[in-house]
Order: structure tokens, then sequence, then C-alpha cells
């Protein structure tokens, strides 16, 4: 599963980066963000690429996971 670490990022780089790896992995993406309104973000990334998504909160933020 590829991994993109964009928690402390500023907006809009967690959202390139979520569209860079939607756009160049077939597969799972592991999407770390800091910020509620950047969960969001990847989750309309994931939904307007057609793609499956779970949200969970972790220690430090949010993880969504990108079928």
């Amino acid at each position: 599963m590829k991994e993109v670490d964009a928690r402390g990022l500023s907006c809009p780089e967690p959202m390139m980066l979520t569209e860079e790896a939607v756009k160049s992995e077939k597969g799972a993406i592991r999407v770390l963000v800091t910020e509620p309104h950047q969960r969001m973000n990847v989750e309309k990334c994931a939904r307007d690429h057609g793609r499956k998504y779970t949200s969970t909160e972790i220690e430090d933020g949010f993880a969504v996971v990108i079928e």
C-alpha cells in the first residue's frame, strides 16, 4: 500500500499529493492528514475519481485509505 504522509502540510499540498497518488497508483493508498478539512478534501478526491475510501481518526490527525 502506497502511503502519502501529508501531516503538517498546508493546503493545497495534501490535495496535490493525494491527486498525484490517485492518478499514478491503481492499488490502495493511505493518506495521512492533520486537519478535518484536509480529510474531507481527500475523501472528495477519492469520490471524484470513483474510488472507495475509509477514514479513521489517528493520534495526530486522520488516515484515509483509498481503495
